[in-house]
């Protein structure tokens, strides 16, 4: 029997994730929320412009819990946890699991452990689970690195290279990095936390607890990539020479002042040769490059896709990527 979905937010990331769904047997869309008016109304099929189920999009969230009792939520509004801990509460306590792209919710003890303890004593009472998950957090820089730390010894330090050319992305992620921006724009953003991409910490953790690391601390840096010739981004974006075309990140683990994580974040307009990298220090140790990288927006959509399943029979309360099987 198929597994009852709720889909909440349609935006480009939402309906990335209702196509992937439509596409996966196992998964039956019952409802869709959104509160954009000029979603509000529209049936699903021609907000995707694709054979879909015959449903309205609507904002009446009551309502679509009902349909999906003993369900799953594919949650994708927002990044920051504060900003989503209703959304999430409401449909746990209306006994829906739920799967988020929210990236604070990767690995939410790190940044907001009094809004992860209330949530996860819904999901426990209500006994549902919620996850938090993606490409990246989610996968390419902690998931991926636990999973390639089952064939070493023991694990030194993680150091993990992520590398994306952002004109191969959607307009609002290049956006979010400064595309275009001034530098008092830029690090006024930095400072509000508009700018920047959001789960490098989380995945830090991650990325050290999952080779069998502790962690007593994360500390991150934010800085500007220039252009160094003229850049054309979308929907009217220009960057001349010497102007900010993205965004250099580094996320630092530490346990006992000891370095057991570094990641390394660059997405950027024009950001050359594209790649992730990880590399495990241990004996023996292992190192994985692959060219090009993994597409975010897609994976993304698929990571949330195929952890439904995998939720809608996990152990109830809050969990991580980490505590998923292998496989899909």
């Amino acid at each position: 029997m198929a597994i009852p979905v709720i889909l909440m937010g349609l935006g480009t990331i939402g309906r990335a994730i209702a196509r992937a769904a439509l596409a996966k047997p196992e998964l039956q869309i019952v409802a869709a929320l959104d509160l954009d008016p000029a979603r509000v109304g529209l049936r699903l099929s021609e907000l995707l412009d694709a054979p879909a189920p015959d449903v309205l999009v609507t904002r009446d969230a009551p309502a679509a819990f009902k349909k999906a009792l003993g369900g799953v939520m594919l949650h994708a509004t927002q990044s920051r946890l504060e900003q989503v801990e209703g959304e999430l509460a409401q449909a746990l306590s209306a006994g829906v699991s739920v799967v988020s792209t929210c990236e604070e919710l990767a690995y939410p003890w790190l940044r907001n452990p009094e809004i992860a303890e209330r949530l996860d004593k819904i999901a426990q009472k209500k006994k549902v689970a919620l996850l938090g998950t993606g490409v990246n957090p989610g996968f390419v820089l902690d998931r991926l690195p636990a999973t390639l730390g089952s064939v070493v010894g023991q694990v030194e330090r993680v150091r993990a290279l992520r590398i994306v050319d952002a004109r191969t992305r959607r307009v609002e992620l290049q956006r979010k990095i400064g595309a275009g921006m001034n530098e008092e724009e830029f690090e006024r953003g930095v400072d509000d936390g508009t700018i920047g991409h959001i789960g490098l910490m989380e995945s830090a953790a991650l990325a050290a607890l999952g080779v069998g690391l502790e962690v007593d601390e994360v500390e991150e840096s934010i800085d500007a990539m220039e252009a160094d010739e003229d850049m054309q981004g979308a929907d009217g974006i220009f960057v001349p020479r010497g102007g900010i075309v993205g965004v250099h990140q580094i996320a630092k683990a530490f346990h006992a002042k000891k370095e057991v994580a570094q990641l390394e974040l660059i997405i950027a307009l024009g950001a050359i040769e594209p790649r992730d990298e990880i590399e495990l220090f241990a004996n023996p140790g292992v190192k994985l490059i692959i060219p090009g990288g993994v597409q975010g927006d897609s994976a993304t959509a698929w990571a949330i896709v195929h952890a439904a399943p995998l939720v809608s029979t996990a152990q109830p309360g809050l969990i991580t990527v980490l505590d998923l099987p292998a496989g899909r």
